[in-house]
């Protein structure tokens, strides 16, 4: 059995298995039942393409953060790493645009779960539920989120075997490709077909941006790296294997929905899987669908709360958020502060705004927090190095020219949020100093 931590660290409890659940959980997603339809709005027929570019990125990024994880396994994950790596500001404004924007993300993963799972009128109680919930499982410990964690994404595996399995059922029946039903009131009904379809070259660019945010939760296992044994072995082969995992199942129910649909109509579905499975005639698939994209979303929910929190913890412990937040339970091993300070946050969120359709700063954020990465692995000298600079050098690259293909509003309000928090830190550090004269 292990010991218990000390009263300010936490416990390496996550084996092999554990970290890939995680990994799993987070990537695995409400995106996947969503993400297609934008994607093949901007890329057309190539949608697959888009999503190789997204893939590439995606390993790119998770080959330097395994490698960054080797030689700094303590929570934090890119913040961490930036701030050893490349100084104590690029740290802060990955770690902040990290908890700002996914804590906005948390909100919208909440209120997704719930407008899957129940009517308008109980979405917000039953988020709000959903989050309580979500939060007492990660205080009774990591391994408890590892388990859920597993157990959530096992039944979205299933259901997404099911769709990759509709959609080349509808690709060889008469109402294959540009042919996507919903049952509606009992009755099919074609989606419309979109009209701006037109797999340009930036088209296709700007669906690899989209389809990146499926990939991203591999972070979630760097984040942890405090609480995995034997991290420099554990973690590299945990992000192995679920980034190939979940590769494998992207690559497949992307194939299965243009097969089924056709890009025209897998543009203008307002749900891609569902309309593969009407497509194929299983009637009876729909709902479980629709159910499994609300699982999906309260799993990637589950790790993201965890998540947050060991950043939070992180920078408590340099001062660059309150203190209190690197409170480490004696018993559970948990950041219990620093995850009910979140719980709390997301809960306000969901109840004062809706951000389903209003957070692109969060994407912006990511990609600013894998940017730091890439550079952070760029500057280990060769003795740390288990991947090519030049490959981490691309993940920088690719990260900087997704960036430039999200909405201006987005690159906006991104910005507008680092400013924010570049504000705030030189404010605080100006009291410190004039406190300690």
């Amino acid at each position: 059995m292990t010991a218990a931590a000390p009263h300010d660290r936490l416990a390496r409890r996550l084996g092999l298995g554990d970290a890939v659940a995680i990994g799993l959980a987070a990537m695995i997603g409400a995106g996947v039942f969503a993400v297609w339809a934008p994607a093949a709005q901007a890329a057309g027929a190539g949608l697959i393409v888009g999503l190789a570019i997204a893939a590439f990125v995606a390993l790119a990024n998770a080959a330097s953060t395994a490698q960054l994880a080797v030689r700094y396994p303590e929570s934090g994950g890119a913040y961490r790493y930036g701030r050893e790596q490349l100084g104590e500001w690029h740290g802060f404004l990955a770690g902040w645009g990290f908890v700002v924007g996914k804590t906005a993300s948390c909100a919208a993963m909440a209120l997704t779960a719930a407008a899957y799972l129940v009517p308008d009128a109980w979405q917000r109680p039953v988020a709000v539920a959903g989050v309580v919930v979500l939060v007492g499982v990660n205080l009774l410990g990591v391994t408890r989120t590892a388990r859920v964690g597993a157990a959530l994404v096992a039944v979205v595996l299933a259901v997404l075997v099911v769709v990759i399995v509709a959609g080349f059922v509808a690709g060889n029946s008469s109402q294959g490709a540009d042919a996507g039903f919903s049952t509606i009131d009992g009755e099919s009904v074609m989606p419309p077909i979109a009209p701006g379809v037109t797999g340009t070259a930036y088209g296709i660019l700007q669906s690899a941006a989209l389809l990146f945010f499926a990939f991203a939760g591999y972070a979630r296992i760097a984040t942890l790296g405090e609480e995995v044994r034997e991290p420099s072995r554990t973690i590299p082969r945990a992000i192995g294997i679920a980034f190939a995992v979940v590769i494998t199942v992207y690559v497949a129910v992307g194939s299965a929905a243009l097969v089924a649909l056709g890009p025209r109509v897998l543009a203008a579905s307002g749900a891609p899987l569902v309309d593969v499975v009407a497509a194929a005639g299983w009637g009876w698939a729909e709902p479980v669908v629709r159910v499994a994209a609300g699982v999906a979303a309260l799993g990637s929910l589950l790790v993201l709360i965890a998540g947050i929190a060991r950043t939070e913890l992180a920078m408590a412990r340099d001062r660059e958020l309150p203190a209190r937040l690197a409170a480490v339970h004696p018993r559970t091993a948990s950041p219990y502060v620093a995850e009910l300070v979140t719980g709390a946050a997301i809960i306000v969120l969901v109840l004062a705004v809706d951000l389903r359709e209003a957070i692109g700063f969060s994407s912006f954020g990511v990609l600013c927090y894998y940017l730091i990465a890439n550079l952070s692995a760029i500057t280990q000298p060769p003795a740390e190095r288990r991947v090519p600079r030049a490959l981490s050098a691309a993940g920088a690259i690719g990260c900087v020219v997704l960036v430039a293909t999200l909405p201006p509003v987005s690159i906006g309000i991104g910005l507008a949020v680092f400013a924010a928090g570049a504000l705030g830190r030189l404010i605080v550090g100006g009291i410190r100093r004039r406190r300690r004269r």
